[in-house]
Parts: C-alpha cells; structure tokens; sequence
C-alpha cells in the first residue's frame, strides 16, 4: 500500500498538470447526499458505497466517485463550456475484490462542451495519454453508445428494451433477458404457473410483501403480455453477440462496424460519431491504428457511462486495476439538471487516475 503521504504528492502533481490545460479547481464534499445517487443507480449502489446517517441531513455516503459532485456543481452556477479538476479520497466497498482498497485517491478532469463533445472526448484522452505516457500503459477503448443504440433499435417490445437498457451493465443478467426475449431459455421457475392461473390471488396464502395487490395484478399483466411477444429475432441476437465480441485496433473496426451496420442501421450514428472521434484523437497525435476497441468495454464501470470510455493499465502488472479510466455521461447531466424541473442538460466526459498505483508502477510507493 502507498504511503498516503507520497500519493497527495503524486496527485499534486496531476492535478498542476490539468490545472495547466485550464481546468478550474474544483473540491466536493466527502459527505454525499444518500438520496440523490439512489436515485440515479436505484439500491444496487449501496453494495458498493459507505452508508451513514445524518440527525439532520438524514442518509449520506461516503462520496464513490467526484462525478455527481462536480456535475451538480456545474449545473448550479457553471458557465459554457467548462473544464474542472480535483483530487481527493473516494472510497468503494470490495465484497467480492478484498485485496482491493475500499478507500483511494482519485485525480480527475471533467470537460463540459456543448459546441464540441467529440473533440473533447479526444481532449481527456490525450491529456490522460500524455501525463501517463512515461508509464507506457495499454489503453482500451469502447462505446456504451453503440451498444445503447443497437438495444433501441431492436424489433421488439418497449418493456423488453427497457429491461435490457436497464441491465446493459450487468452482462450476466442482461444475457439472461436477452436468451429469455429470444426463445433460447425457459421461463423462471414458478412464472409458467402464474400465468396460466386464471385469479393469481386464488390461492391460501397470506399477503406478503411490499408491492400492493393493484401493483402485483399490474405486473402480472405486463408478464402475460412479455409471454405472447414474439421472440426477438436469431439474426439480432447474432448482431449484438458480433457487436459485444469485437476486439480490434480503433482503425480497422469501423469497417465491421459499418458492416454490422447494414443489418443493424440503428447504430449507423454511433458508427459515424465514432468515426469522427478516430479523427480528432489523431488530430491530437493519437495512433488510432494501434489504438485497441472492444465492443464489451465499460459494461462493469459505473452506470453513468453512455458514450466514449476508455481505461489504461499496465501490461506488466496485470494484477493491478486500471491506473485510469473515463468515458461520456451525457445522461447524467440530463438527469442531474431536470432534478429542480430546470430541463438543464449539456454534453460532458471525465477520467480519473489512481495516484498510488502510478507510484506502484514506478517503484516509488514506499521509499
């Protein structure tokens, strides 16, 4: 483990550097309101957060990440467009990753453009390359937004998009919808019974539960009409399957994408606002050629993710979590600034480095 000491130092030190491409300096509270990231990431966050409770300001957590602070920052007195920085601990339980730190240093800079986002997706991931660049990581590439637009365009009902949108970043459980939607597996145990009873409630059992019996007759309806859908079709699967497998340089995967494309047309904006990022990161020196895309990438990050994100690591260690990732969040903003009825959204992308694993990498944690 680094000393804590040595990591401030060593965050200092990127913090200077986006300080000097002109990012404002920004602080958030260690202390987050409970409510407001419930609300975006619904109870799954409180397995990975710190939870405590306020006499006065009721249920807080400990902060997971500086994104909602400084989004919400913005979207209170912010000008356009805007560039901030920031460094500080975030802290994340690790149930299922105990060697992993449940408290770390996070360095960040967050650009919001309404007039250029692709040339500031191109922006962050430069300036990460070259602050890093003496650590000669690998970086990885993807695009939640291929995916978000390939699952909307699917022949298939509203709900089932919906329930597949809402898992996107649980791949095991969205494989399970998707099989279920496509015919390929059974229904849940006990669902098949359900259904075909003429009165679900026709049975000697007590009322359990949170849900009312009107919300419970709703859901029953919705299963029943889920039941009688067609399936969605072998050749869509098969797209996003081809979509979720691609692991190509950036350079040579956009003729398949267009390719994908031709069968898939919804993705035909995402296929051109990736393309026109290959050309702003070259712009800005990055060799797209040698630059890896994967189909799959960003699935575990945070759910806030919808656009461009990519993330470095070190070859030599791969033992080690990422030393920095990042991505779009138009979403976010969208949410965050109609939270007052403001309908207030604006194009924004960030990435963060962990200070202790570049010292890790350098051989510097604890001299």
């Amino acid at each position: 483990m680094a000393d804590k000491a040595r990591v401030r130092v060593e965050a200092t030190r990127f913090l200077s550097f986006f300080e000097a491409q002109g990012a404002f300096v920004v602080e958030a509270d260690v202390l987050q309101p409970a409510e407001t990231l419930l609300d975006l990431y619904g109870e799954d966050i409180r397995a990975r957060a710190f939870v405590t409770h306020d006499p006065d300001l009721g249920e807080m957590m400990l902060r997971p990440d500086f994104t909602v602070p400084v989004v919400q920052m913005h979207m209170a007195e912010g000008a356009e467009p805007a560039r901030y920085a920031y460094m500080g601990e975030v802290f994340r339980a690790q149930d299922e990753a105990r060697h992993r730190a449940s408290e770390y240093f996070q360095v960040g800079y967050e650009v919001f453009d309404r007039a250029a986002p692709i040339e500031a997706d191109a922006e962050v991931f430069a300036l990460l390359k070259e602050v890093l660049a003496p650590l000669n990581l690998r970086a990885a590439t993807g695009d939640m937004g291929l995916l978000l637009a390939a699952v909307r365009g699917l022949r298939t009902t509203e709900r089932r998009k919906a329930a597949l949108l809402r898992h996107i970043w649980r791949p095991r459980r969205f494989r399970a919808l998707l099989d279920r939607f496509a015919g390929r597996a059974p229904l849940p145990d006990g669902r098949a019974q359900l259904l075909a009873a003429d009165d679900p409630f026709d049975a000697d059992t007590p009322h359990i539960g949170l849900r009312s019996p009107s919300e419970i007759a709703e859901r029953v309806v919705a299963l029943r009409e889920d039941a009688v859908a067609t399936p969605i079709s072998a050749q869509e699967v098969e797209l996003l399957d081809d979509l979720l497998g691609l692991r190509e340089t950036t350079a040579n995967v956009l003729e398949h994408l267009r390719d994908i494309a031709v069968d898939m047309p919804a993705i035909a904006a995402a296929v051109d606002r990736l393309e026109a990022r290959a050309e702003a990161l070259e712009r800005r020196g990055v060799d797209v050629a040698r630059l890896d895309f994967e189909g799959s990438y960003g699935r575990t990050s945070m759910e806030y993710y919808d656009g461009f994100v990519f993330g470095f690591y070190s070859e030599t260690r791969p033992d080690l979590p990422p030393v920095a990732t990042g991505g779009r969040y138009d979403a976010l903003t969208r949410v965050l600034g109609n939270q007052n009825g403001d309908r207030r959204d604006i194009p924004a992308v960030g990435g963060v480095i962990r200070p202790e694993l570049t010292l890790e990498l350098t051989g510097e944690a604890g001299q």
